[in-house]
């Protein structure tokens, strides 16, 4: 005699076991979390522009111009139609001119800076070349390089470029040769014994267990660079973001001044957002980079 039993199918829902009200209350808490995550990175600065606001109030000084008049500035700056003077409407031009500048200086860095900080990193006698003559040049400000920079390439696009990369070399280079020599001894051994040799090693051992540091390396390239181009922008151009907080620096317009330095502060932002959503893509399988 045999029974014989029968499971019923469930009436509704998908096949996966989830349900339409989980997914929803899934995506109803990720909504809640960016909204709350939103609401304390917003604390500070909205403290900050209060506080400016009170205290240009307070002492009645017409030196810096409360943040309203910092408003009207970057509307006239992006669209004009306020002050009707050369800088009107011209924030597209100034924005793209330093854009070219601090990105090609940057790509510049990082395809120089990584590839020689792999090699540092694995070849001591390369290492023991070439780190004492980086050290003796790291130390030296950017703005030294000002006057040589002048004469290499003369005045215009080309020395902002080349201090833009001098500025962005050094924490890409240093950040790499960290992460080339960070590499876990055990992880070459299990390599070898895999088989692994030669480019196969750099590949799947070198490379991947170095991209963190490579792209520490890379967001603070990035954030150097945007920090120079105002001196890269000391070299005669006429054009850009560092060139317009100079002029306004010249002719004590001071909200021309803070308004460029928010462009930048942003567009900065902006920049290190993009680079750590690249390091969260490509670190995915990092257990980690995740945690």
């Amino acid at each position: 005699m045999s029974v014989q039993t029968e499971v019923a199918a469930p009436a509704s829902g998908p096949a996966t076991g989830t349900t339409p009200t989980a997914t929803t209350n899934a995506s109803t808490s990720i909504w809640q979390q960016r909204a709350k995550a939103a609401a304390l990175a917003s604390v500070v600065p909205l403290a900050l522009l209060l506080l400016w606001d009170v205290m240009v109030r307070w002492t009645g000084t017409r030196l810096i111009p409360p943040p309203s008049g910092v408003a009207i500035m970057m509307w006239d700056f992006a669209f004009g139609g306020i002050y009707d003077d050369a800088y009107s409407a011209s924030l597209p031009i100034h924005f793209w001119k330093s854009v070219q500048r601090v990105y090609g200086g940057f790509f510049l860095a990082a395809a120089t800076g990584i590839p020689l900080g792999l090699m540092l990193g694995r070849i001591p006698l390369l290492r023991a070349m070439l780190d004492p003559m980086l050290s003796l040049l790291r130390p030296v400000p950017v703005t030294a390089w000002l006057p040589l920079s002048m004469i290499f390439f003369g005045l215009g696009p080309k020395s902002a470029i080349f201090l833009v990369f001098l500025g962005a070399f050094y924490p890409i280079l240093l950040n790499t040769v960290f992460g080339v020599k960070s590499v876990d001894a055990r992880l070459f051994e299990a390599a070898e014994m895999l088989g692994c040799s030669g480019s196969q090693m750099f590949r799947a051992v070198v490379l991947p267990a170095s991209l963190p540091s490579i792209f520490n390396g890379l967001r603070l390239g990035a954030a150097f660079a945007w920090i120079l181009i105002v001196v890269g922008e000391m070299t005669g151009v006429p054009e850009g973001l560092g060139a317009v907080i100079m002029d306004g620096r010249t002719l004590s317009r001071t909200d021309l001044v803070i308004t460029g330095m928010i462009v930048i502060g942003i567009t900065g932002y902006l920049s290190d957002r993009i680079l750590l959503s690249l390091s969260n893509y490509f670190l995915r399988w990092s257990p980690q980079h995740n945690a």
